[in-house]
């Protein structure tokens, strides 16, 4: 396909090629003066040293050097802008919004007993208390998918929530709270309908009382193999306590219901150039529809807004939700302080590879993921949300941080954009791979659902991208499977510890 240019913002003076071009061609009316890789930033007009150089109408940084027109802009030639100053922002109320309305407002789900989100999947989740019980639980797991699941045709699958917390670890430390209450609350996601298996050792720091609740500590949800003289022992119990589990859960049943049950996730890994004109708007706008038709959904990645956090605090809907901004990117602030970095040390090289110069062009890209709607709540790593609608959750960047947080804070389904390629996936809730260009889609024909390169290829547009993702996540959401949970390409849960380990 012949390369073209495209230009996000009037004010930019650059513009990316869809197709790698060569010196001396003539690129929608522009003659490059470089060889320009495909995604890369190419010079609109003649720039100076030291001048600002736009994308999105957004300063990415100041150039190193002149810059002639038509040449390529790169990584190396971009000195990072001033992040913007937490201490300016302010509760305003937000504009008014008009988000498009859903053709569709119900699903196929599992409602759950507490009223509260519902599940997608039917699963039987096993939650270890610490990692030297993981092995035991391993073995258990495919005991129960050899002997016992098949007994149970209503049930999905069973997966345990294995980390590598619990001991060894300063328990009352203040960061403590966030991965104890992370493994805390996945232990009642919406898609483990209510059933509640804990497997300890007996002598580790993480207690069961900080896991379960008073009335919940009992021998039909707790096992310590330490109770138990010895392996047939502790499998026996647990196969029986199991199999009373999987019991219960064979008698839920998928029924229709309103979209204010969904709790949807949002991320993005392995960005590229595409990502913020393809893949992460058509995922905005999908997020518009479901939060238009009542759903809840999360977007996170705190150094992936960082340099936008000024337009979040902007569409907050309480002067509660500014402040807690505030005090989420302000920790984290201070967190990569702590460890000699701050937020330029995100951009992999994968994603300068896909055109992406430094943290703020990718941060510009990966805000769009959460559309236009209003942002109702904002929420720590791993904390639940109190508020249905757009929320914002603080979780780390990393997929495989992110994922595990947004599961800790309720969502049943993931939607994963992607403009490098990733195998990624969940085993407890299901991943819909989006990608963002052509080629990305024809390379992984069987690894990526949704191809939304059709929009940088002016073949598509935003909103229909979106809306068939929206469907699409509907779909899921009623039990149609994508390709990661096909092939159960599933990530270990790497939940975020920020405390000290003693």
């Amino acid at each position: 396909m012949r390369a073209r240019l495209i230009q996000i913002d009037p004010a930019d003076n650059v513009a990316i090629v869809t197709e790698a071009a060569s010196k001396g061609e003539t690129v929608s009316g522009l003659t490059l003066l470089s060889d320009i890789p495909q995604g890369h930033k190419v010079a609109l007009r003649d720039l100076k040293k030291g001048e600002a150089v736009l994308r999105y109408a957004v300063v990415l940084g100041y150039l190193l050097e002149d810059v002639k027109k038509g040449m390529w802009i790169n990584e190396h030639m971009l000195e990072l802008p001033l992040q913007p100053s937490l201490d300016e922002l302010q509760f305003s109320q937000p504009d008014d919004v008009l988000l498009p309305k859903p053709g569709r407002t119900t699903f196929e789900g599992y409602e759950n007993p507490d009223g509260g989100y519902a599940g997608t999947r039917n699963i039987l989740a096993i939650t270890t208390t610490v990692q030297c019980v993981s092995g035991v639980v391993d073995q258990l797991v495919r005991r129960i998918k050899s002997e016992l699941l098949p007994k149970y045709p209503n049930v999905d699958s069973v997966v345990a929530i294995n980390h590598a917390y619990g001991c060894g670890v300063a328990i009352n430390a203040p960061d403590a709270v966030i991965p104890i209450r992370s493994i805390r609350n996945t232990i009642k996601n919406p898609n483990f309908g209510g059933q509640v298996m804990v497997v300890g050792l007996g002598c580790e720091k993480l207690t069961v009382d900080k896991l379960l609740n008073e009335e919940e500590i009992n021998v039909e949800n707790v096992i310590m193999l330490q109770d138990h003289s010895g392996f047939v022992a502790m499998m026996d119990a647990l196969m029986q306590m199991a199999d009373s589990k999987l019991k219960k859960l064979n008698e839920r049943k998928r029924t229709t219901l309103p979209l204010s049950k969904l709790c949807i996730g949002m991320q993005c890994g392995g960005s590229d150039a595409f990502s913020g004109i393809t893949a992460n708007p058509a995922a905005g706008h999908a997020s518009d529809l479901l939060v238009s038709g009542g759903a809840t959904v999360m977007f996170s990645e705190v150094t992936e807004v960082r340099d936008g956090v000024h337009l979040l605090a902007k569409r907050c809907t309480s002067k509660e939700a500014v402040d807690k901004l505030v005090a989420e990117i302000g920790w984290y602030d201070q967190y990569l302080a702590k460890g000699s970095v701050d937020r330029s040390a995100n951009p992999t090289p994968g994603n300068k590879k896909g055109g992406l110069s430094n943290i703020v062009e990718k941060a510009m890209g990966s805000i769009v993921k959460s559309g236009k709607a209003p942002i109702v709540e904002v929420i720590g790593p791993g904390e639940l949300p109190t508020k249905r609608g757009l929320l914002f959750a603080a979780t780390p960047a990393s997929d495989i941080v992110c994922g595990p947080s947004q599961l800790a804070s309720g969502i049943t389904l993931q939607v994963f954009m992607t403009g490098r390629g990733t195998p990624y996936g969940l085993a407890e809730a299901p991943v819909i791979k989006v990608c963002s260009r052509n080629v990305m889609k024809q390379m992984w024909q069987d690894l990526i659902d949704l191809d939304a390169g059709g929009i940088a290829t002016g073949e598509e547009t935003v909103q229909e991208v979106g809306e068939r993702l929206f469907n699409l996540i509907l779909d899921v959401a009623s039990g149609q499977k994508p390709y990661a949970e096909q092939f159960g390409l599933n990530n270990f849960l790497c939940y975020f510890n920020p405390a000290p380990i003693t």
